[in-house]
């Protein structure tokens, strides 16, 4: 069992500027605890991501941290040319020393990726982007033809450290996003209540068993894919203490996650809970203690199969001394007791 961070890297209450200083904090308190991974959202016009562009920040923490895997979780590709983002990512693997990994999506908000111009044929895009990079990446010399990009004989000059190339990573939910996302190799996070996640686990490790020969596996890095569940969490020394303290944080957090789309007269439509009673509920949202939080953990490890948990520690209202409190108490009372 490993254990990843995740980070919407949403607008609290202090100054963007610090923010971004904090951040970095959390993340390296993250690594000295012993966490696996740091994944960073992408959003667009919104107060729930400050990191428009991922890469950007990614690459500060390369620099602030030495053992930690970081990476997006995801680039939304439509919105990429596909040069310039083969470029970035061999940047950042070379300045990460080989610690990159690379998520990739088409994007769920249509009013993010509509500000840039993209519609119906986000799918599309999504995925010839996607068959761009693997060539350019493993490539010396790209040559590719599709409906929205053509290259012919762009020389790959930059390089990733990791060979054939960093390992890729999707957010999966659907029977058609898990079959895409095992014919590639890529490791597999899931969002929503535990039923849900212990079928998309089971249901991931059929299909990946079964994309096993395909050809477009053959650049994959990853030999036995990382399958688990993106939640929030809180710890504290007691539960009043905990539930006190997120209770506004994640209000404030849901409030950032649906105000693009109440700009367009509607509610987000994903797999999350609008108060944070339901979210514990569902198994979404993990706060308590550590005892209750790592009762919580072991039940739905039990219950779902999952090899890799992404916790979103940091969000909406939480202090930084808030955020190291609750990452410390995992590290010490949880993590290595589940």
């Amino acid at each position: 069992m490993q254990f990843g961070l995740f980070d919407h890297l949403d607008r609290g209450v202090v100054a963007d500027s610090q923010t971004y200083k904090d951040r970095l904090r959390v993340i390296r308190t993250a690594e000295d605890a012993g966490f696996t991974g740091y994944h960073l959202a992408e959003h667009h016009m919104t107060p729930l991501g400050l990191a428009p562009s991922p890469s950007v920040f990614l690459s500060a923490v390369a620099q602030a941290t030495r053992k930690i895997r970081l990476g997006p979780l995801v680039y939304l590709l439509p919105l990429y040319h596909p040069l310039r983002l083969i470029e970035e990512i061999c940047m950042l693997d070379q300045m990460s020393d080989g610690r990159f990994d690379i998520g990739v999506g088409a994007g769920v908000s249509p009013y993010e990726v509509g500000y840039y111009g993209v519609g119906d044929d986000k799918q599309a895009l999504y995925r010839e982007t996607l068959d761009v990079l693997v060539k350019g990446l493993t490539q010396e010399r790209l040559n590719h033809h599709s409906a929205h990009h053509r290259y012919d004989n762009v020389p790959m000059i930059l390089r990733t450290l990791q060979k054939p190339m960093p390992p890729l990573w999707a957010g999966v939910g659907s029977e058609e996003g898990m079959t895409f996302a095992a014919r590639h190799g890529m490791n597999a996070i899931g969002l929503g209540p535990t039923p849900r996640i212990a079928g998309i686990v089971k249901r991931y490790t059929e299909l990946w068993s079964v994309h096993a020969g395909d050809p477009m596996r053959a650049f994959s890095s990853t030999a036995t894919p990382k399958m688990g569940a993106l939640r929030q969490i809180h710890v504290a020394d007691t539960d009043e203490q905990a539930w006190a303290e997120a209770g506004p944080a994640y209000r404030h957090w849901y409030d950032s996650l649906n105000w693009l789309w109440r700009e367009h007269g509607t509610t987000v439509s994903a797999n999350l809970a609008g108060d944070l009673k339901s979210g514990v509920a569902a198994g979404a949202v993990i706060v308590g203690s550590p005892e209750t939080v790592r009762a919580a953990i072991a039940k739905e490890k039990d219950a779902t199969g999952y090899n890799y948990l992404v916790l979103q520690f940091a969000f909406g209202t939480l202090t930084v001394p808030q955020v190291e409190k609750s990452l410390g108490l995992f590290a010490e009372k949880v993590m290595q007791n589940v």
